[in-house]
């Protein structure tokens, strides 16, 4: 069993920061894929960034490649995403999630989520 709790989320500027974090309960000797979706108004939930338990890969999606940052502390089982040059666009509820495998957390299909965090960006 996996609890995700995410925070961090707020309402920013156009070109300003955010930076989101989300701690992840596990069981001692387990390891899952984490990643961060969004989900903005009358759209479907997106891929955002995923990275491995280790953190050693990170993987995003194209529309926030280069703005965005995802990282792991190992010690405290949190997983951030560091938000650089929002935009209106990146406006969306936030949602951590976790799966054992990478391929089901880039895939959305994992079994583990957060309950969602609001982003505002206003322009």
């Amino acid at each position: 069993q996996v609890e995700l709790v995410e925070s961090g989320g707020g309402l920013v500027q156009a070109g300003g920061s955010l930076r989101l974090s989300c701690a992840a309960s596990v069981r001692t000797g387990s390891s899952y894929s984490l990643g961060w979706f969004r989900r903005a108004p009358g759209k479907e939930r997106e891929f955002v960034t995923a990275i491995t338990w280790s953190g050693g890969s990170t993987y995003y999606a194209g529309s926030v490649k280069g703005r965005f940052t995802i990282s792991k502390d190992n010690a405290k089982n949190t997983v951030y995403l560091q938000m650089n040059n929002l935009k209106p666009e990146d406006t969306a509820v936030y949602y951590c999630a976790a799966g054992v495998e990478m391929r089901t957390v880039m895939l959305g299909t994992c079994e583990y989520w957060g309950q969602g965090t609001q982003v505002t960006v206003s322009s």
